[in-house]
């Protein structure tokens, strides 16, 4: 069921939520959560959609605020309030307001969006594109307690990470950080299976991927050994290759969807490990509302320093080439590759 309001406010809205809910027979709220998507109009339908679909697993209130672009300054001065009410079926699991903002309003959203939130349940605030460089100190991420961002969106990803390290507030998170959950999953797991001392570590990945660069920086600072930061045509992050005492430990994906793990003195594994959307991105991120302390431990070791890490004071003997999966390695390759040396001598230090 669908409610058009045009040129209303908060509180016609809230009645038109209740006139909705009674209409499909469900007049009690079951939602768990208000979920804010702060998006534009060209990707309100794909963020909502991708809630929608998280819904299903967290019922949820969600309030889409679109702040419309004014063309002229009498538009700029002139505030109005569109809304459209989604119920039942059309909602996912929940409830849907899309909130489209005009004139003055835009920067006020805050106030429009206060009255909506479900009394006495966690607020989320999700930034698809655009999100501010503080969430934390935004006027809508004031009012959650957990905050959504995604630095993949972002024009310089790279620099965004380190802006975001410097602005980090409790109940911050990152899309880009949770595309890697598995993959920290089974490099941990990976390590639980065998008892040695790593080396060091290359990551593997398309350029401008900060999930790469997170996994990096989570990898340096638990192991607290160099991480080399390599690229590959993709897609995403392509393989994670790690130097121990007993031997090479490969995590390599080269397609985007099964992955093969390989051990020194251990068969070949086959994993799945493929590309999620972001509905299952957002589903895992709404399962936990506390601090990811994980996370910003990650964020903080910083992006420059990962680079400083990784850059050898002389060159490395080509028997530091260590990382690369023997089994698949001919001796015309291991010449070809030994040209720039993978990653500079280091002393062995104990896995976390």
């Amino acid at each position: 069921m669908k409610i058009d309001l045009t040129d209303t406010t908060a509180s016609k809205v809230n009645k038109a939520l209740v006139q909705g809910r009674r209409a499909i027979g469900t007049p009690a709220v079951g939602m768990v959560l208000t979920l804010v998507i702060v998006t534009d109009e060209e990707n309100a339908y794909d963020a909502l959609k991708a809630a929608n679909d998280a819904s299903r697993e967290h019922p949820s209130r969600t309030l889409v605020v679109v702040k419309r672009v004014s063309r002229s300054p009498r538009d700029r001065t002139t505030s109005r309030l569109d809304a459209e009410v989604r119920v039942g079926a059309d909602a996912g699991s929940g409830e849907t307001v899309v909130l489209r903002l005009y004139g003055e309003v835009v920067d006020h959203a805050d106030s429009v969006v206060l009255p909506l939130l479900l009394p006495d349940a966690p607020v989320v605030v999700w930034w698809p594109v655009n999100a501010p460089l503080d969430p934390a100190k935004d006027p809508l991420g004031a009012l959650a307690q957990r905050r959504v961002t995604d630095t993949y969106a972002a024009e310089q990803p790279v620099r965004e990470l380190a802006a975001r390290a410097d602005a980090y507030t409790p109940g911050d998170t990152d899309l880009s950080w949770t595309r890697i959950t598995p993959w920290r999953s089974m490099l941990a797991a990976a390590l639980d299976q065998v008892t040695c001392e790593v080396d060091a570590v290359e990551v593997e990945g398309e350029e401008f991927n900060p999930s790469c660069e997170l996994l990096a920086m989570w990898l340096a600072d638990r192991l607290d050994v160099p991480v080399k930061r390599s690229l590959s045509s993709g897609p995403g992050l392509t393989a994670v290759r790690m130097r121990t005492s007993t031997g090479p430990i490969t995590l390599d994906r080269a397609d985007g969807t099964l992955a093969t793990l390989s051990i020194q003195g251990q068969p070949d594994r086959a994993v799945a490990l493929k590309r999620r959307e972001t509905a299952e991105l957002m589903a895992e991120e709404l399962r936990r509302l506390d601090p990811d302390d994980t996370y910003a431990s990650a964020l903080r070791y910083g992006v420059e320093r990962l680079a400083a890490s990784t850059a050898p004071e002389t060159p490395a003997p080509a028997s530091a080439l260590a990382l690369e999966p023997a089994k698949r390695e001919t001796p015309a390759e291991s010449s070809d590759r030994a040209t720039p040396a993978l990653m500079p001598p280091v002393k062995k230090a104990a896995s976390k």
